[in-house]
């Protein structure tokens, strides 16, 4: 299967998704926490991702599943060549308080390399979209990351207590700070160019940042964890260790900087 075709299949379902989660949308959905520091979960998440799971495997029957809101069968999915990897809502919390700053994260993974991706965000109309060897778009212009590589300066997104100084050599660079809470549409505003870097030294999930992986590195960029190790994908533990992406200078800068 071309992985043409199955990038066409990802937007079909990403705008579904869209269609889906809207109705939600400040609309009081019913909240849940999922404990152990997981965060909530909405009735939205969940009406998309049974939709996803039940349209993407009828089309892709041989293909394995890894989803954040979809109990984890570790040992089928591990048997598949290739998997989708699924966040149905990625900024769920955005969501709940009524922001536009959420996505719908989908990508399909093959022996551990993201070969089709789509981030959708619906409230805006954006739709990114990457090919593994075919470039990277948004709404179907090309996508080029900026050629960035002093630190000092540089526009980042992250989180704020990851700009201390413990966690830098020499102390934190003085970047000008921002902040999306979605991992996955940081990662498409660096594909952008709006951005210079995105980086998050927490344990992140696979299926936050698959997407926005393939899709930044089409545009020229960088991703690999906070050790300068690139992911693979559909891994027995489905989380990395951290993450920082950018430009290839700037990143590999960062990386440098960090204890």
């Amino acid at each position: 299967m071309p992985a043409t075709d199955d990038l066409e299949l990802l937007i079909e379902a990403a705008r579904n998704a869209g269609e889906i989660a809207r109705p939600y949308w400040k609309a009081d959905p019913e909240v849940w926490d999922k404990g152990g520091g997981q965060g909530p979960v909405t009735e939205a998440d969940l009406a998309v991702d049974r939709m996803l799971h039940e349209y993407l495997l009828s089309e892709r029957p041989e293909y394995g599943w890894l989803s954040e809101e979809t109990v984890d069968t570790t040992s089928e999915r591990l048997g598949k060549e290739r998997v989708f990897i699924v966040d149905p809502i990625d900024g769920t919390r955005s969501f709940i308080h009524g922001d536009h700053n959420w996505a719908h994260s989908l990508a399909i993974a093959e022996e551990g390399e993201v070969i089709a991706a789509v981030v959708y965000l619906p409230l805006r109309d954006r739709l990114f979209t990457a090919v593994k060897g075919g470039g990277a778009e948004l709404n179907g212009e090309p996508l080029q990351t900026g050629q960035r590589s002093d630190l000092d300066g540089a526009s980042v997104l992250a989180p704020r207590q990851h700009l201390t100084d413990e966690h830098w050599k020499g102390g934190s660079p003085k970047f000008i700070h921002k902040y999306r809470p979605s991992l996955a549409y940081r990662l498409t505003l660096v594909a952008q160019g709006r951005y210079d870097a995105m980086f998050s030294f927490r344990g992140t999930w696979e299926w936050d940042v698959a997407a926005g992986t393939l899709i930044l590195t089409e545009a020229g960029g960088q991703v690999t964890d906070r050790h300068g190790i690139r992911p693979r994908f559909n891994q027995p533990h489905p989380q990395l260790d951290g993450l920082v992406a950018g430009c290839p200078a700037l990143a590999n800068g960062i990386l440098a900087r960090l204890k």
